[in-house]
């Protein structure tokens, strides 16, 4: 059975002008924190309050696509938020929690679509056929 979870994706780059992709094409993301300079404006400066961020890679996107993740279970994705959390230096206490949270996120969304982040929301820009 195949997990439904949020991943990096360079589709639908450029609808906005201050859209960047530096994230792996298909890692896992997370929504990560926002900096002073963005906590007010998505279209801030720094770009951290528009942007998911990569487990892996620990770089960033403006886009992310629901898709299907075969082989991968609850508990190998709260390992990957855990691990990309240790590799920060960020409390990875809370890596069950926001696997949860990002799992409830996509529940209802199809897999292929496309959403952006505007600092606390979370909205569908494009559906796409996977």
């Amino acid at each position: 059975m195949a997990l439904k979870l949020l991943t990096a994706t360079n589709s639908s780059q450029g609808i906005r002008d201050n859209d960047f992709d530096w994230c792996v094409e298909g890692e896992l993301v997370h929504i990560g924190m926002v900096c002073a300079r963005d906590r007010d404006d998505p279209d801030g400066g720094c770009g951290c309050g528009r942007s998911f961020a990569g487990l892996n890679s620990h770089r960033a996107t403006t886009t992310a696509m629901v898709r299907d993740v075969p082989g991968f279970t609850e508990a190998d994705y709260v390992l990957a938020i855990r691990s990309s959390l240790e590799q920060q230096g960020c409390d990875p206490s809370f890596a069950e929690h926001e696997a949860a949270l990002l799992r409830c996120l996509v529940r209802d969304w199809p897999v292929g679509v496309i959403v952006e982040r505007r600092l606390d929301e979370i909205v569908v820009r494009q559906v796409v056929q996977p």
